[in-house]
């Protein structure tokens, strides 16, 4: 089991909760800065020029992987089959807010990309993303899939949910002090707004509005249940089944 954090160097905690969140934004604005260089979107480019995600997600997952193999011991997740199975609903909860204004796009039967009130929601066209379909070989196309669902359904979820709730909820609590003896789960307004603010911004203004409510959503999941490994559970169940979801309606805008 796992020493709890009162036992362990505050330091090397702060590190642990914090290294594996930079080293994953990190290859987010690798992919900005070098994309845009390589990109190129022909029928004739190979496929790493048409979609540069397609190789810099699988060497993200990887690398950030081994990052969080590194610090595995100074996490503490408390994992409960109550709170996992309460965390189950409200990833499904959450991500069907998150989705909705899609649904509600696709069912309204708008065409192309719209503007003003409904785009600020999110009811906008999102065809336009990371799609396996460029690879014509099976074991390619497998094998992209397999990294895309791994990367967002396990490695996003322990990695944003060990930084914003194991660790930025703490140290908003008491930033000056050591904010390692905050109990996890503590419940404060300038902790709920300032987590869910920057969950928010770390998402694109598209979808601004559903990861509000999912935000508010895991932020609720974590003071009930004082438990980080539910937490971790409801992000991979959202993020697995908009995956699904992704797959069905060729909404790859969503990714």
């Amino acid at each position: 089991m796992n020493a709890t954090p009162a036992t362990q160097d505050p330091e090397r905690l702060t590190q642990a909760h914090v290294i594996p969140f930079v080293v994953f934004m990190s290859f987010m604005l690798l992919l900005q800065l070098v994309g845009g260089f390589i990109e190129w979107k022909h029928p004739d480019a190979p496929w790493w020029r048409q979609e540069p995600a397609q190789f810099i997600y699988p060497i993200q997952t990887m690398v950030t992987l081994g990052v969080l193999i590194r610090y595995w011991r100074h996490f503490t997740f408390n994992w409960s089959v109550k709170w996992s199975l309460a965390a189950v609903v409200f990833g499904a909860v959450g991500i069907g807010f998150w989705l909705l204004p899609t649904v509600l796009h696709d069912a309204w039967g708008l065409t192309g990309k719209t503007e003003g009130i409904l785009k600020l929601l999110g009811v906008t066209e999102r065809k336009e993303g990371f799609d396996p379909g460029i690879f014509q070989n099976p074991v390619a196309y497998w094998t992209s899939l397999v990294f895309r669902f791994f990367r967002a359904a396990v490695i996003v979820a322990f990695v944003e949910e060990i930084f914003w709730r194991g660790f930025l909820m703490r140290f908003v609590c008491d930033w000056e002090g050591d904010y390692w003896k905050q109990p996890f789960g503590r419940a404060r307004w300038i902790s709920y707004l300032v987590v869910t603010g920057l969950f928010m911004a770390a998402h694109a203004p598209v979808d601004y509005a559903g990861a509000f409510i999912y935000g508010s959503l895991t932020y609720l999941l974590c003071v009930w249940s004082k438990n980080l490994g539910a937490c971790v559970i409801m992000h991979g169940v959202a993020n697995l089944l908009m995956g699904l979801y992704i797959m069905r309606t060729g909404n790859y805008g969503l990714w």
